[in-house]
Order: C-alpha cells, then sequence, then structure tokens
C-alpha cells in the first residue's frame, strides 16, 4: 500500500461505488465518494488546484494572505492546502452554514466571517461582495472561486478522467450540482473531447434559479433553501451548460430524506448537498426506458450535518420529520419526555453534571427528575445564583440551587395561555395529571408556529 507524505497527497483518486439498495429503474447507478478526500469533500481538488496555479503564477508568495467567499467546504480545502503552505486564509460564510463546517474551518487555522445568508449580490454584506471588499482591504490574494478558471481546470483534469477510467468508458450520464459551477464545466470540458455523447444532468435546490435557467433560459427570482453548498442565485462566469440538458428541482425535505436513506441502505455517511444529487440521479434512472450507466457524486462527508440532517429533533423542527399530532400542547413539545428524548438531571447529581448538561445540549434549563416525578428545574440562573463568589458549590447537589416552584401547565390548556405565561417564565413544564410530558420553551412555541406557515 502507498505510503503519503503529506495530506496533500491524498487528494483525488477516491473510489467509485455501485449502489445496489435503491430503486435505480432499469439503470445502473454508480456514487464517487468525494466524501472520501482529506478534507472530507469534492472541494480539496479546487482548493489545491487554485493555490498551487496561483503559486505558478506568482500572484501567492511566502506569507501572503489568502480570502475566499464559500459556503463551507470550498474554505475546508482552501484551509487544509493553506495550513500545509504556510498562507493566512480569512474565510466569508453565509451564516445558514453547519457549526461543524465552522469548528472545522477554524480548528484548520482559518479565520472565519460569517455575513447574512438573507441578502443577494450586490449587497455589501452578500458573502461574495463582503469577500471581496476584506481582500481589497487586507491586500490579499482574492480567490473567487466563482470566476476563477482554475476551478474547472482540477475537475477537468482529475474528477473526468477518475470518473471515465472507473466507468471503464461505458458512462451514459452524470448527475452533478452546481455552486461555484467548476464541476460541471470542468467535467464538460473533458467530456466534449473525449466523449461527447456523455450527459450531464443538473440537480439543484428547490428555490434556486438554475433548474429554471436550463429549462427555459430564463432567469427566475430565487427562495430560500437549506441545503448546503450547491444552487445560485445567478449564473457564475465560469459557468458551462452546452452539454447539460435535463434539470431537476429537489425540495430540501426530499435532500435530507434521501441522504438519510443512502445511509442506512448503503451505508454511506454524506452531506445534503448529496441527497439532492443523489435524489436527481433517482429521478433520471428511474425515467430511463433502457438500461444506463449513471454515476452522481457524494460531495462531502455527513458528519458535518450531524447538528442538522441527521438530527431528528432538528428535522422536526424544520418540518421535515412529522410526529403524531394530538391538537393540544403536546404537539409543541420539543422533546418529549416519554420517547426518552428528554435531557434531564437528578436532584442528587452535582451541579457541574447539570451545567455539563446544559452546555453540551445548548439549553438553558433541565427538568429535574426523581425517579419518574418532576421535582424541579434547574436553569444557568439558578445556577449561577448559586454558585457565583463560591466556585465550590459546583460539588453540591443539584436540588440545592434547582426551582421548586415552576411553571407547570395541562396539555389541555391552550396556545394563548401559554404564550401568556411565558412572557414571565422562560419554559413550562407540560403535564397529564402528575405525569410529566415535557418541557415547552419560547423557542419551542416559535418553532411551532413557523410549522404553521404554508
Amino acid at each position: 500500500m502507498h505510503v503519503y507524505q503529506n495530506a496533500i497527497e491524498m487528494i483525488g483518486r477516491t473510489p467509485m461505488l455501485r449502489l445496489h439498495r435503491l430503486d435505480t429503474g432499469p439503470c445502473e447507478l454508480f456514487l464517487k465518494l468525494e466524501s472520501m478526500n482529506p478534507g472530507g469533500s469534492i472541494k480539496d481538488r479546487i482548493g489545491l488546484s487554485m493555490i498551487e496555479e496561483a503559486e505558478a503564477r506568482g500572484d501567492l508568495k511566502p506569507g501572503s494572505t489568502i480570502v475566499e467567499a464559500t459556503a463551507g467546504n470550498t474554505g475546508l480545502g482552501l484551509a487544509l492546502v493553506a495550513a500545509q503552505k504556510g498562507y493566512r486564509l480569512i474565510l466569508v460564510l453565509p451564516d445558514k452554514m453547519s457549526q461543524e463546517k465552522i469548528f472545522n474551518l477554524r480548528a484548520l487555522g482559518a479565520e472565519v466571517v460569517l455575513t447574512r445568508s438573507d441578502v443577494g449580490k450586490g449587497h455589501p454584506e452578500y458573502y461574495q461582495d463582503l469577500g471581496a471588499a476584506i481582500a481589497k482591504r487586507e491586500n490579499a490574494y482574492f480567490i473567487n472561486q466563482f470566476a476563477n478558471p482554475d476551478n474547472p481546470k482540477a475537475h477537468e483534469r482529475t474528477t473526468a478522467p477518475e470518473i471515465w477510467e472507473q466507468m471503464e468508458q461505458r458512462l451514459d450520464a452524470v448527475v452533478i450540482g452546481v455552486g461555484s459551477s467548476g464541476t460541471i464545466a470542468g467535467l464538460a470540458a473533458f467530456f466534449k473531447k473525449h466523449a461527447p455523447q456523455v450527459e450531464l444532468v443538473l440537480a439543484d435546490p428547490q428555490g434556486s434559479i438554475l433548474a429554471e435557467f436550463i429549462a427555459t433560459g430564463k432567469m427566475t427570482q430565487k427562495a430560500s433553501w437549506l441545503v448546503e453548498g450547491i444552487g445560485e442565485d445567478f449564473i457564475p462566469s465560469i459557468a458551462d451548460f452546452s452539454m447539460t440538458r435535463r434539470a431537476y428541482s429537489i425540495s430540501d425535505g426530499e435532500s435530507f430524506s434521501v441522504a438519510r436513506e443512502l445511509l442506512q441502505k448503503e451505508g454511506v455517511l454524506a452531506g445534503s448537498s448529496t441527497g439532492t444529487l443523489l435524489a436527481a440521479a433517482l429521478r433520471f434512472c428511474r425515467e430511463q426506458k433502457s438500461p444506463k450507466r449513471v454515476v452522481t457524486l457524494a460531495c462531502d462527508t455527513g458528519a458535518r450535518y450531524l447538528s442538522k440532517l441527521y438530527n431528528d429533533f432538528w428535522m422536526e423542527d424544520q418540518g421535515f420529520i412529522q410526529r403524531e399530532q394530538y391538537g393540544d400542547l403536546r404537539d409543541l413539545i420539543g422533546r418529549p419526555h416519554g420517547q426518552r428524548a428528554t435531557i434531564t438531571v437528578g436532584p442528587n447529581d452535582v451541579l457541574t453534571t447539570a451545567h455539563n448538561r446544559l452546555r453540551n445540549a445548548g439549553f438553558s434549563q433541565l427538568p429535574v427528575m426523581d425517579n419518574d416525578r418532576l421535582i424541579g428545574v434547574v436553569t444557568e440562573d439558578d445556577i449561577l445564583r448559586f454558585a457565583f463568589g463560591h466556585p465550590e458549590r459546583f460539588n453540591e447537589p443539584v436540588h440545592k440551587a434547582m426551582t421548586s416552584t415552576f411553571l407547570r401547565v395541562d396539555k389541555t390548556q391552550t396556545l394563548n395561555n401559554l404564550v401568556a405565561m411565558l412572557e414571565v417564565r422562560s419554559s413550562a413544564a407540560v403535564m397529564d395529571g402528575e405525569k410529566f410530558l415535557g418541557l415547552v420553551t419560547r423557542s419551542d412555541v416559535l418553532n411551532y408556529l413557523r410549522r404553521q406557515v404554508k
């Protein structure tokens, strides 16, 4: 087995997996595992290409600063290469990106600037415009993946030839998404020369303008979507759709569902954009009348989305998983106690335990349970009041700091009354007689109201 000398050498040459347990109609469907690049995504390829080509031109010199606007994975690819080569890296990310990506970037040494995801191109806080402004201010090299020809060059030189070789030159279609458009442009450049019969199929998040542009040639108004890394509100200058005749618009819900199905049936933990690509590929395959050999990509690892699409509670909060509805306050409980979803603490646990559970879960209050009986609630405020000035009290039992006069409401109480009570209390314990059903917080009410929006 080959021994690599550094992580950069491990970029590319990713494996190809034939899918067997999904319904692919008459077709064979293959998944190229770009998630197995050292940085965990296909963007490692362009991170390496854009930096090394800039070095070759003299645009980057030792000690240079690099700036880029990214949905996360390009930033991770750049951070991997920049760290190995000793460059300072500043990355501008829209604020909808997963926390896992942000933590990963900072751990690699990148400086992360978060900006708004609800504004369009031309706004000073739009991530690409802000990135360009920071690069000018810092006298730094702005990578600009959306207009950088070294982006598609990476895929023309590496991704496409690997696919062609792995498929033994028997290939009918490749299903891909568009973020910066480097992948689709690079594959188009390669297959025009070597296999012009190969069809490139676009997988696009619902809300992006690209699927409609492929279908009609017209630009439409974008909406919002939750899938990360693909979909656009403009046509990047490096885009090449000349080999793309078909496009599928895939909803967030379908993308997330298919990504989870991929994990359950094929054992591949992949990200949200992979769900979009795979959903489109499955539609394409099932529509065919004759067998075809089709490739799509596992764009990145699902380990970056454990707090989102692989988190049942996040999926419920977003309305993608539907629980049984009761028509009472049980429908508002974010973490039902009967499903063992409530994080609790015991009265004799030490306050350090309570604080750790609050911090790890991102909550501000915990029910205190004595066996199956709710006897109190302990909040951050309770711990602060009890332990401030006396840090040794973190070793005291929870019952010394908890609040026993917490708000209780019967499950049949009206939503109006609950909201009025939450104006003065941060949470309420929903009860069925003496049986504790779960806590409802202001955040739970907001999530419930948001799910009512069609």
